[in-house]
């Protein structure tokens, strides 16, 4: 309990001075408040308001336990002064609950106040420890290496963590976990540097690594520890990874080809390349048919390749330490058609063919002829005019793209003009047809012809001109025997046949014609065109009969007349005749 003395204002102030000179440490308790750098320090004066309370006071302790004061408020008076501290200049406040406030925190203010309430008779005490926390920077990962080699010690960097107070803790971590100091191959050293005027810390931890390659994606991160109001607290830098150099230890070498499989004519490039890092730059390329490597940059171009480039491909390191080797096919087709181009052969000949291939793996052949694939391949023991055309030998090897060949033949048969003639009535027995049947090549142009007085046929038709042969037909009503000409001529020679033909009233039946012919009539027609011919020629010698027998009679009462039909005997026997030989 204080005591409670009934004094004069100046004999308190002489006992307060008295207290303070032999309590310097008197307190009630401990008490801290803990503050963020640059806020507003608050402390509480945490006494009880004693009756006749006269004044309250702050002051801090020095460091060798001096008092120095700072606040003064008279509870009388209500006045507030502040002590010409430099250190507290305009940052003061002291409210009428004697509660302290400090501005702008600093790292110097880290210190034991005590504040006192003091009344006639005595004087209370209660301190309050205040404590400062900065929070520091993100750390940074400051002078990194350009880059790492396996088995070589060298400085990764260096973790630059600034303005903390209390200084924290720098850890280095790899890929997430904690890196511990191992001799020669983690190597870490922390400095720390307090500025003088703001009493914060820097702090730098160096790095030197021994890297393997196995870090060569690796994150290297640094972190802080460090202390707040609220507790410990961590800060993380950005993550760095390292270009970590190795030497080469495979050389490996590969074809880069736009397919699968290469073929004449294809450009090929050779790529070499080395596991290393960075990656070698030169190799030594070995080609089939040089005895020395030669030097290039990792790749090696070969254009136009033939099938003497197939063997095995090698590279190298430029010191011949690693060596790699592919095997390289270049496949080929060679087609040889015996014979080709235009062949110009006579009907009936012979033509041999051949078409020989040459590859490197089973290739396919097939025949194509005027834009149709054959079944069979051309064979030709005698050429006939349907032979004639475009043949084609083709050949591919499946397995390569884009390696196809063909040859072609165009064989062309030539004939000389074969002319047949035929006639016959026609059924209305008003005109008879004619046909001159035509084979040959080139095709033969043709003529008609009445014998004896020369003069052409113009009004005929012509069927379609196919594989060498074609008809020409006219349609003529003659009223007297007659004899016609078909002249067919090509460049080879002229052929002239001739077919005697009766009048109109002399029904005529010929050999039917051609089944290709467009004017031809089907086997059921000819057949009944054949008995009509035998039927009509029987009643014609039935009727040459009885007039020989009327002829007979009157020429036994009638002798003026016997020259005169002598005459038309003789007429008759001669029509007979040709009527026969036509007929033959």
């Amino acid at each position: 309990m204080h005591r409670k003395l009934k004094l004069s204002m100046y004999h308190s102030l002489d006992i307060f001075s008295r207290y303070i000179s032999f309590n310097p440490c008197r307190a009630l308790g401990l008490y801290t408040v803990n503050a963020v750098y640059g806020d507003t320090i608050t402390m509480p004066c945490r006494l009880e308001v004693p009756d006749g309370l006269m004044f309250g006071k702050w002051k801090y302790e020095m460091p060798n336990g001096s008092p120095v004061f700072i606040a003064f408020r008279s509870s009388t008076k209500k006045n507030v002064q502040y002590d010409d501290v430099p250190d507290y200049k305009d940052r003061l406040s002291l409210s009428e609950n004697y509660t302290l406030s400090i501005k702008n925190a600093r790292i110097s203010d880290e210190k034991r106040f005590v504040c006192m309430l003091v009344t006639e008779d005595d004087v209370s005490e209660e301190p309050t420890i205040v404590k400062v926390f900065k929070q520091p920077s993100q750390p940074e990962i400051l002078h990194q290496a350009d880059f790492l080699e396996t088995e070589k010690l060298k400085m990764l960097g260096e973790c630059v963590v600034r303005d903390s107070y209390p200084e924290g803790n720098v850890t280095w971590y790899k890929n997430g976990r904690v890196l511990q100091p191992v001799e020669e191959v983690v190597v870490i050293n922390l400095r720390k540097v307090e500025n003088r005027s703001t009493g914060l810390f820097t702090m730098t931890s160096s790095l030197q690594y021994m890297p393997t390659k196995e870090d060569a994606n690796a994150k290297f991160t640094c972190i802080v520890t460090y202390y707040g109001p609220s507790g410990q607290k961590t800060i993380q830098s950005e993550p760095v990874v390292f270009d970590v150099h190795y030497p080469t230890e495979k050389v490996s070498i590969q074809v880069l080809s736009q397919s699968s499989t290469i073929k004449e004519g294809d450009n090929v490039t050779l790529k070499c390349s080395g596991n290393g890092n960075p990656p070698p730059q030169e190799f030594l390329f070995y080609i089939p048919g040089e005895t020395e490597g030669i030097r290039s940059s990792d790749t090696y171009v070969m254009t136009d390749v033939r099938r003497n480039a197939t063997g095995e491909y090698k590279c190298s390191l430029t010191d011949k330490s690693m060596m790699d080797a592919t095997t390289i096919t270049v496949h080929y087709l060679d087609l040889q058609l015996t014979p080709s181009g235009e062949v110009t052969k006579q009907i009936g000949e012979a033509l041999p063919v051949s078409c020989t291939i040459s590859s490197s793996r089973n290739a396919t052949v097939f025949w194509i002829k005027d834009n149709t694939r054959m079944k069979t391949s051309p064979s030709f023991s005698s050429l006939q005019y349907q032979d004639a055309g475009n043949y084609i030998c083709e050949t591919t090897l499946q397995e390569v793209e884009g390696l196809k060949k063909r040859k072609t033949l165009k064989l062309i048969v030539e004939g000389k003009p074969q002319i047949k003639m035929t006639k016959k009535t026609n059924t209305n027995k008003m005109s008879k047809t004619i046909v001159c049947h035509v084979e040959g090549f080139p095709k033969p142009a043709v003529q008609w012809t009445v014998t004896g007085s020369g003069s052409l046929i113009n009004k005929t038709e012509e069927t379609k001109y196919v594989n060498g042969k074609f008809s020409s037909k006219i349609i003529i009503a003659p009223e007297e025997n007659v004899t016609l000409t078909c002249i067919a001529e090509n460049q080879l020679e002229r052929t002239v046949t001739s077919l005697n033909v009766s009048a109109i009233s002399i029904p005529e039946y010929d050999e039917p014609e051609d089944r290709n012919d467009d004017n031809s009539e089907k086997v059921n027609d000819q057949a009944k065109l054949i008995v009509g011919i035998v039927v009509g020629l029987l009643l014609v010698a039935l009727v040459a009969g009885v007039v020989y027998w009327l002829y007979v009679k009157k020429s036994k009462t009638a002798s003026k007349h016997v020259d005169k039909d002598l005459g038309n005997i003789e007429e008759n026997k001669k029509l007979e005749e040709n009527n026969h030989k036509s007929e033959t």
